[in-house]
């Protein structure tokens, strides 16, 4: 064999054997193993039970019982090495999240402006120091929602559940359970947790999500019965609220 063949048979050879490699690397990453499923599904379960309980009971017999809760939510990004980025917490995504999800809550909310201004509940006005202040004091809370729902939530939701839609889907309906028995709360919540849940898998961004969330608050205030809103208060303080 002369050195020119040698080197076509060596050359045939790498090329064969490096082929696996090569699509081994260009595969999905393969989903987590099921203890660990296991594990995050029972953190889920651990977390969004402490939640429920605090709303519904801790928050008047343990008011700080939310500092051990975030406590857990704060120790897992640290087990789960979770980046700023993974948690939609930077600017990567912003302006495609942005473009996904505030043209559609923007078409769903202009029914809630036509009726505010038609029954007179909304009124153009320039916003005073009150008005500002409630929105950047309801900005930072709906942001913190925003968060635990998909940061913490469908983040670990994602990594057990195959189905994008399926992990939507769940963490609307559990963003909305946490506001029953309010039902005007209950119904927007869980259909704006699904539309955000959606936006938030295919452009990680907290930040427009918070946006929306905190127009979308205002409106509901603004345009719902007190009959129904009971002052968005929600657990059992909605059962204790005196409509004057």
């Amino acid at each position: 064999m002369n050195v020119r063949a040698f080197m076509i048979t060596v050359t045939s050879v790498t090329s064969v054997s490096e082929a696996p490699s090569a699509a081994a690397s260009s595969a999905p990453p393969a989903p987590a193993r099921p203890v660990s499923q296991v594990a995050t599904a029972l953190e889920l379960l651990l977390v969004y039970s402490g939640i429920l309980l605090y709303i519904w009971r801790w928050q008047t017999t343990h008011p700080r019982a939310w500092a051990p809760l975030l406590a857990v939510v704060l120790v897992s990004h640290i087990a789960h090495r979770d980046t700023a980025r993974k948690l939609g917490l930077t600017t990567v995504g912003l302006r495609t999240n942005a473009e996904a999800v505030l043209p559609l809550m923007a078409a769903l909310y202009l029914p809630l402006l036509a009726y505010g201004f038609a029954r007179h509940t909304l009124a153009l006005v320039a916003p005073g120091a009150q008005t500002l202040k409630w929105f950047t004091s309801y900005g930072l809370w709906a942001a913190f929602q925003q968060y635990l729902a998909q940061s913490y939530f469908h983040n670990r939701l994602m990594s057990v559940v195959r189905s994008r839609r399926l992990s939507s889907l769940l963490v609307g309906i559990m963003f909305g359970a946490t506001h029953i028995p309010n039902p005007v709360l209950v119904g927007a919540t869980t259909i704006a947790g699904i539309i955000f849940s959606e936006a938030f898998a295919r452009h990680r961004n907290i930040w427009p999500l918070a946006l929306a969330h905190t127009a979308g608050a205002f409106l509901i205030a603004a345009v719902a019965p007190a009959s129904l809103i009971h002052n968005m208060r929600v657990g059992p303080g909605y059962f204790f609220y005196c409509v004057r």
